[in-house]
């Protein structure tokens, strides 16, 4: 039923657009067009009167003048100027080999070794889900999201079956599992 009455609607504005727009063509006056305008034809040129050419005359060629050249004069001669003797090179001696003297034994200590490290704590076993929980709490109480970090941790935990020591780092101490571990966007998974 809409349609129809905007379709009518549409039909009412055409018509009554056409009607209005034909009585306002009636009512304009279109000027009469002007008469063309002849261009001015053009006579033809005039020629001037030709003349008989005159009589032929020849230049006259002035003669050339000669010169003289000056007579060639005697070159000036300088006084030869007094030759120096080149400097002479003192050529240093060769120098001496220094005096080498021979080796003392020097007394032999005995070798210290730095003392053994001792070796870091080993990453706590876990068992179950639930020992990942202290663990992986710990490992995010310094971090700025500790919810995505614990999620994250959780996963690799369980997974893993590791948390490394510490807030942050030793990531190596829980093997490839828990280094491999990447994101969609390549980054590390586990904190």
């Amino acid at each position: 039923m809409a349609s129809n009455s905007i379709l009518l609607l549409c039909i009412f504005l055409v018509v009554a657009t056409k009607v209005f727009s034909y009585d306002e063509d009636l009512k304009t006056v279109v000027p009469a067009p002007a008469p063309p305008v002849k261009a001015p034809t053009l006579a033809p040129p005039v020629k001037s009167p030709s003349y008989p050419p005159g009589p032929v005359t020849t230049p006259t060629v002035p003669t050339p003048t000669v010169k003289v050249p000056p007579p060639p004069q005697s070159p000036v001669v300088k006084p030869p100027t007094p030759t120096v003797p080149p400097p002479t090179v003192k050529v240093p001696p060769p120098p001496q080999s220094p005096v080498v003297k021979p080796p003392t034994p020097t007394p032999t200590s005995p070798v210290v070794y730095p003392p053994p490290v001792a070796p870091s704590p080993p990453a706590p076993v876990v068992k179950s889900n639930k020992d990942c929980i202290p663990l992986c709490d710990y490992r995010c109480s310094l971090h700025s999201r500790k919810k995505l970090c614990m999620r994250a941790c959780i996963t690799c935990c369980d997974r893993c079956k590791c948390v490394p020591p510490g807030t942050y780092g030793n990531r190596e101490k829980c093997g490839k599992c828990y280094t491999d571990m990447l994101t969609h966007g390549n980054k590390f998974k586990c904190p």
